[in-house]
C-alpha cells in the first residue's frame, strides 16, 4: 500500500485514510484529532490524540523526527484549516488527513464509539433548531400565522451564528448538565489516591 502524500496548493500534505492507517501500524505516523472534546469523547479514531483546533500550535504539536504528525477532523476542512495554522507558524510539513473521520470509516476503518457519551453540541443544535423551525411551520399552518415568528427568529440566529462564528444556543446547550465533562479527580483525594471504590 503507498503512503505516497499529496501536497495541496498552499503547501500543506495531505494523506489517504487506507495511507494513515498504515503508517500508524509502522509507527511512522502520529493521529492528532481537532475535533472539539464531546466530538471525540463520542466517536474518536484509536490512538488518535485530541488537540482542538483553537489550541493547534507549534508548541502544542511538537515535532516528532521520524513521526509524520497528521491531523483529522470529521470532513477534513477543520484539519486543513489547522494544518495551514501551522504552516503559517513556521512549522514545515505539516499535513492532514483527507476526508476526516468520515472518509476513514468509510474506507472500513475503526473507530470507538461511546454511546454513553451525549452527541456533539453542535449535532444537538441543528436538531432543536430543526424541531424549532418545524413546530413553528406546524402551528403556523393549523393554529396562528404569529407562530412563524419563531422560525423568523430561528433563522435570524443562524444567520447571526454564520457571520460571527457564535452561536448563543450551542453555547446554552454546552452548559446543560449532560454536555459537562466530569472535572479531573484533585491530587490527594480519595480519588486521586486510588482510594475510590469503582
Amino acid at each position: 500500500m503507498t503512503t505516497t502524500p499529496r501536497t495541496s496548493q498552499t503547501g500543506v500534505v495531505e494523506f489517504e485514510p487506507a495511507a494513515v492507517h498504515a503508517m500508524m501500524r509502522e509507527g511512522k505516523a502520529r493521529l492528532v484529532d481537532v475535533r472539539e472534546p464531546d466530538e471525540h469523547r463520542r466517536e474518536r479514531i484509536p490512538g488518535a490524540v485530541l488537540v482542538p483546533k483553537a489550541n493547534v500550535s507549534p508548541a502544542s504539536i511538537p515535532a516528532d523526527n521520524g513521526v509524520v504528525t497528521v491531523l483529522h477532523c470529521r470532513s477534513g476542512r477543520r484539519s486543513f484549516e489547522a494544518a495551514q495554522s501551522l504552516l503559517s507558524a513556521g512549522r514545515d510539513g505539516a499535513a492532514h488527513m483527507k476526508g476526516g473521520i468520515e472518509a476513514w470509516k468509510a474506507a472500513g476503518l475503526e473507530v470507538t464509539l461511546d454511546t454513553r457519551a451525549p452527541m456533539p453540541v453542535m449535532q444537538q443544535t441543528q436538531i432543536v433548531i430543526g424541531l424549532g423551525v418545524l413546530a413553528s411551520v406546524l402551528a403556523g399552518a393549523f393554529w396562528n400565522t404569529w407562530a412563524l415568528a419563531l422560525a423568523g427568529f430561528m433563522a435570524c440566529g443562524l444567520i447571526f451564528a454564520g457571520l460571527t462564528g457564535t452561536c448563543g444556543l450551542a453555547a446554552v446547550l454546552s452548559r446543560m448538565p449532560w454536555n459537562r465533562t466530569p472535572a479531573p479527580p484533585k491530587p490527594g483525594s480519595c480519588c486521586g489516591g486510588g482510594g475510590c471504590a469503582p
